[in-house]
C-alpha cells in the first residue's frame, strides 16, 4: 500500500507529532509552518477582507494564532478572539500567542457581524466532548449568518477518527467549512460522511513531518485510489486468449432480469474473457435477447446450477442481483461457495439468509466479497459503531472481505486492513448502480485480481465512470462510461 494515501488516525497524528519532534523538528516550527499553511490557501484563494480568527485552548488555537499574524503581516484586517483565558494556554500555543501582538477579543457571536471570514481554529479533529458554552454559540452563530469559514484541521466539533459531529444532551454542532486545512495526512474523519461535506474543500498541507515516520506508525487504513491497486490490474497481453481473463458467471432470476444484466455487461467491460448468465430456463429468451457477446445458461434447478460450476474454468460468481429472496438463491450461494470459486455476494444474496446468519457467515473465506448497502448489512451483522468500525468488524466475523456502499464507501478486510472510497458522485444515487458495482467487482475478479483489490478497484471505477458521463446518468451508462477510465488508467495518468 502507498503511503501517499494513507490515513491517519487521531492518535496515530499525535504519534507522526511525536516522532518528528524526537527527530530534532521543535514542536514550535510545527505549529508555525501549520498556520503560516492555513494563511497561504487563504491568501490563495480570497482577496484581502475582514478576517476573524477563533482560537481554542489548545494546539488548534496555537496554528490559529499564527494564521492571524501571518494574515495581517499581508495586509489583512484580522480580528483574533479567544475561548478562554489566554493565561491558560500552554506548551507551543502558548509560545504561538506570544508572536501575536495584536488585541486578544473576547469571543463573541457579535464578531461575526459583516459577513467576515473566519477561521475556526476553536478545536481539532481530538475534541472528546461536545461543543458547549462560548464555543458552541459562536459555532451556532456562523450557521445563523451562513459564514465562509476556514476550518483548521477539522470543523470544530467533527470527530477526525469517525467523521460525525459530536452528540451530547444536545444535538452536536459544526460548522460547515468552504475549506479545510489539514496536515502531513488526512484522517478519516476527512472522508468519511457527515465529515467529508462539513470539511469542504479539504487541502492537506505539509508542515514538516518526514514520510520517514509511518514506518513506524504502520497505518492500517487508506484512501482509494488507482495508486492502491493499479499494478494488479490485469491488462490483456499479446498472448491472451478469452479463458485466460476469466470466465465469470451471473446468477441471473426469472424477474428483476435488468439487474443481472447490468452486472454481467460491467464484468464485460471490466475486462472478463467470456461472461455467462445462468437464469431460469422460461427467462432464458429475455437474457439471450441482449448482447450477442453474452453467454446464457438455463438452469432449471439446484443440480443443473452445480453441474455449470464443476468447468474450472467458470472461476467468479456473482450471486444477489435480482436473484429473489427464496431457497433456490439461498441453495445456490452455498453450491457456489461449496465449489470453492470466487464469490461477489450482493443483494438478495445476503437478504436470503437474514434469518439465520450464521449459515453464511461461516462459509466465507477472503476469496469472497460482500457488497452490501447499510440495510442488508443490518440484516447480518450486529455490530455498533461508526461506519469504519463496523466494516472491520464485520470483515474479521465473516472471514470474507466486506465492502459497505454508500457515498462514503469502506472496503474492509479480516485482518483490520481498509480502504474509504470518496469519488462517488451523488448520480449515482439510481436504481441499478449497485449492481453495476458488483459487475465490476465480479469482472476483475474473474481476471485474477484478489478480493480485496478488486472491491478497491470496482469502487473507484464506478464512482470515476459516474463523474465522467455527468448529469442525466442512469445505471446502464456507468459500463459504457468505462473505456474512457481505463484507457486514462492504462495510459498512466
Amino acid at each position: 500500500m502507498t503511503l501517499d494515501s494513507a490515513l491517519l488516525t487521531v492518535a496515530e497524528m499525535y504519534r507522526a507529532d511525536a516522532l518528528a519532534i524526537a527527530g530534532g523538528t521543535p514542536g514550535i516550527d510545527l505549529m508555525e509552518n501549520a498556520g503560516a499553511a492555513v494563511a497561504r490557501e487563504i491568501l490563495a484563494r480570497w482577496p484581502a477582507r475582514r478576517t476573524v480568527v477563533l482560537c481554542g485552548p489548545g494546539s488548534n488555537g496555537g496554528d490559529g494564532f499564527v494564521a492571524a499574524r501571518r494574515l495581517q503581516e499581508a495586509g489583512w484586517p484580522v480580528t483574533l478572539a479567544l475561548a478562554g483565558a489566554r493565561d491558560s494556554l500552554k506548551g507551543d500555543a502558548a509560545a504561538a500567542a506570544g508572536r501575536w501582538t495584536g488585541p486578544v477579543a473576547a469571543a463573541d457571536p457579535a464578531l461575526l457581524d459583516g459577513d467576515p471570514l473566519v477561521v475556526d481554529a476553536l478545536f481539532g479533529a481530538g475534541l472528546s466532548r461536545p461543543l458547549d458554552g462560548a464555543a458552541r454559540a459562536l459555532v451556532e452563530g456562523l450557521a445563523a449568518r451562513r459564514a465562509t469559514v476556514v476550518a483548521v484541521d477539522v470543523p470544530s466539533g467533527v470527530l477526525g477518527d469517525t467523521g460525525a459531529v459530536l452528540n451530547g444532551a444536545e444535538p452536536g454542532v459544526a460548522p460547515q467549512a468552504a475549506l479545510t486545512v489539514t496536515f502531513f495526512r488526512r484522517k478519516p474523519g476527512h472522508l468519511l460522511l457527515p465529515g467529508r461535506l462539513l470539511c469542504g474543500e479539504t487541502v492537506v498541507a505539509d508542515i514538516g513531518i518526514p514520510a520517514s515516520v509511518l514506518a513506524d506508525i504502520r497505518p492500517r487504513l487508506w484512501e482509494n485510489g488507482p495508486a492502491l491497486w493499479r499494478a494488479a490490474l490485469a491488462w490483456p497481453q499479446p498472448d491472451n486468449h478469452k479463458y485466460a481473463r476469466g470466465h465469470a458467471v451471473v446468477l441471473g432470476g426469472g424477474r428483476m432480469t435488468g439487474a443481472a444484466r447490468l452486472a454481467a455487461r460491467a464484468a464485460q467491460r471490466a475486462g472478463a474473457g467470456l461472461v455467462t448468465v445462468a437464469c431460469p430456463p422460461d427467462a432464458f429468451p429475455v437474457y439471450a435477447a441482449g448482447p450477442p457477446s453474452l453467454l446464457v445458461e438455463p438452469v432449471a434447478d439446484d443440480d443443473a446450477f452445480a453441474a455449470l460450476l464443476k468447468d474450472a474454468r467458470r472461476n467468479a460468481v456473482l450471486l444477489g442481483p435480482g436473484a429473489g429472496v427464496g431457497p433456490a438463491t439461498r441453495q445456490r450461494v452455498l453450491a457456489a461457495l461449496a465449489a470453492e470459486k470466487a464469490c461477489v455476494l450482493d443483494a438478495d444474496a445476503l437478504t436470503v439468509f437474514a434469518d439465520a446468519p450464521d449459515d453464511l457467515l461461516d462459509r466465507l473465506d477472503e476469496r469472497c466479497l460482500l457488497t452490501p448497502h447499510e440495510g442488508e448489512f443490518a440484516r447480518l451483522f450486529d455490530v455498533m459503531g461508526d461506519k469504519l468500525a463496523r466494516a472491520r468488524a464485520a470483515a474479521a466475523r465473516c472471514g470474507a472481505v466486506l465492502l459497505l456502499k454508500g457515498a462514503d464507501t469502506v472496503v474492509a478486510t479480516p485482518d483490520g486492513r481498509a480502504v474509504i472510497n470518496a469519488n462517488a458522485p451523488p448520480t449515482l444515487a439510481t436504481a441499478g448502480s449497485g449492481d453495476v458495482l458488483a459487475g465490476l467487482a465480479l469482472g476483475l475478479v474473474a481476471q485474477g485480481m484478489s478480493s480485496f483489490d478488486a472491491a478497491c478497484a470496482a469502487a473507484w471505477l464506478h464512482g470515476a465512470a459516474a463523474a465522467a458521463f455527468g448529469p442525466g446518468l442512469v445505471a446502464e451508462d456507468l459500463p459504457e462510461a468505462l473505456p474512457a477510465v481505463l484507457r486514462t488508467l492504462a495510459a498512466g495518468a
